[in-house]
């Protein structure tokens, strides 16, 4: 892989950046650094401006203000060298239908103009396991297989950054297990990958996390550093019907959250002692109460219940 970002560590290291449409502030003083090589995961509740910060950081949005750079090259005068060297995987599918996979990825290949292209296109069909339904067409894929070949295309002229918008959502686990085996190859290889995603499991398979929320970066760092940045204080009932509890538990002074866990409840809050005095009502039979580790849910529930929500 070229790497045009020779003389720093940073695939991406952008400040200030802010985005508006009309009157909705949806990125705020956007700022962040990724290491090359690096899997950053990019989360944060709907509307939250991950999409116009990844269109922003690929060239294909302007920032109304905010400087920095993609990979080495000036995010607002660069844009268009920025685009030759960053593959940008979308939320809806955006291939051709009445195509079939090989043809789909030829034309990507002369859209990229790049040289050996059967070359190319065959050794994606290899690498992705499509190649014996390299003759199918895409509109008859399932979910699985159009992220499979969405990846192949997005990767065919050889990133040195990695975009993907939600690439996972509506797959099957085994179809997602399948993709993240291969984005962390593609990591192992060299190249940088900012995802975002509402899944916490993909969340935790990431080397670090960035949570958005309506356009303000929140939390920064490994799922560990950001837990123990929150420092929620979380307890797990257990017992018939304590799941049910939520509702009631959720209302207490000191409760910031009472989340159902399959027949267990989750319930956390950042002040232990209001906490332990919210439940203790609830320590009796046929109830048992146990602290627990709070997960990466529990944290980022936590935190966009201290953001403001720019669209209401």
């Amino acid at each position: 892989m070229s790497t045009p970002l020779a003389s720093t560590n940073l695939a991406i290291d952008v400040q200030g950046l802010n985005k508006s449409f009309g009157d909705k502030h949806v990125v705020k003083d956007f700022s962040i650094q990724v290491p090359r090589g690096r899997i950053t995961g990019f989360l944060g509740p709907n509307g939250s401006g991950k999409t116009t910060t990844l269109r922003m950081l690929c060239g294909l949005l302007t920032p109304d203000s905010g400087t920095g750079k993609c990979l080495g090259f000036d995010i607002v005068t660069q844009s268009d060298l920025i685009k030759l060297h960053v593959g940008y995987m979308t939320q809806k599918f955006s291939l051709y239908d009445d195509l079939t996979i090989e043809e789909n990825l030829m034309f990507m290949a002369r859209v990229h103009g790049l040289d050996r292209r059967q070359e190319r296109v065959k050794d994606a069909l290899d690498r992705l396991g499509l190649y014996e339904r390299r003759k199918q067409l895409a509109g008859k894929l399932s979910g699985g297989w159009k992220q499979r070949m969405a990846l192949a295309a997005t990767t065919l002229h050889e990133p040195d950054l990695l975009l993907l918008d939600e690439p996972t959502a509506g797959v099957d686990p085994q179809a997602r297990r399948q993709f993240w085996d291969e984005i962390h190859a593609l990591s192992a290889a060299g190249l940088t990958v900012l995802v975002s995603t509402h899944y916490m499991d993909e969340a935790e398979r990431c080397h670090d996390i960035a949570y958005i929320a309506y356009g303000k970066l929140m939390a920064r760092g490994t799922a560990n550093q950001i837990l123990t940045k929150v420092g929620l204080v979380t307890w797990q009932g257990e017992g018939p019907g304590v799941d049910r509890l939520s509702p009631e538990i959720a209302k207490l002074p000191g409760v910031e959250a009472a989340a159902p866990f399959g027949l267990t409840l989750h319930v956390s809050g950042v002040d232990a002692q209001a906490l332990d005095a919210a439940l203790q009502p609830y320590r009796h039979a046929p109830f048992t109460w146990t602290r627990t580790q709070p997960t990466l849910e529990d944290a980022f529930i936590h935190l966009m219940g201290q953001s403001e929500d720019n669209y209401r």
